[in-house]
């Protein structure tokens, strides 16, 4: 969707090798855009490769375009996601990330605001200390970092996914495990915590 000159814009940015935390994502912006005035962007990376060459296409043949700089640049705010891998953030949005000196001595994100979400297929799969590596360049950037506070109730009543410092999934299986119903509503809270804290830091 082209961006309306007077919307506020969230940038929704995941790396989904198995398409978990791309589910989230969309459900995320879906709060994104509950909250007047404020529209989604959805962007992906893609992975890495071991050698030099290109792995793979330019453009990706389905799902969203993959993120550049300018989507960072032009964003109003930051959610950030991807799935958990030895307890911290996977190569391919450590490689994105790493490529944004520029904003970076440009202070081109600072004061806006940022959230992360990840996912696991175990419950103690290191979902929260990837969330704080997501976190760690983030702060580097200026960003204000975004949680969910315990005055959403579904951090008390949650047996799967869910933390203060983000959106979590617990699954090992997209079909045979949907979101819980926890989940699902922690992720459009932070959507629209994000879309809500954005709109008024820009008044």
């Amino acid at each position: 969707m082209p961006k309306n000159d007077t919307a506020t814009e969230i940038l929704v940015l995941y790396y989904s090798p198995g398409g978990t935390t791309a589910e989230m994502a969309n459900i995320i912006a879906r709060g994104v855009e509950e909250v007047d005035g404020v529209q989604a962007r959805i962007r992906t990376v893609p992975g890495v490769s071991a050698n030099t060459e290109q792995s793979e296409a330019v453009i990706p043949e389905d799902g969203p375009l993959y993120a550049t700089i300018d989507d960072l640049d032009e964003c109003d705010g930051l959610i950030l996601g991807c799935p958990t891998h030895y307890g911290n953030m996977p190569a391919a949005m450590k490689y994105f990330i790493d490529g944004t000196s520029a904003l970076w001595m440009g202070g081109k994100l600072a004061g806006k605001p940022a959230a992360v979400f990840s996912a696991s297929t175990s419950m103690h799969g290191g979902q929260e200390s990837t969330l704080l590596t997501m976190m760690l360049p983030l702060l580097h950037h200026g960003m204000l970092i975004v949680g969910l506070p315990y005055t959403e109730t579904e951090l008390f009543q949650t047996k799967t996914g869910g933390s203060p410092y983000g959106a979590t999934r617990l699954t090992d299986d997209l079909e045979a495990t949907p979101l819980s119903d926890e989940e699902r509503k922690l992720c459009i809270a932070l959507g629209k915590r994000v879309a809500t804290t954005a709109k008024k830091l820009i008044q």
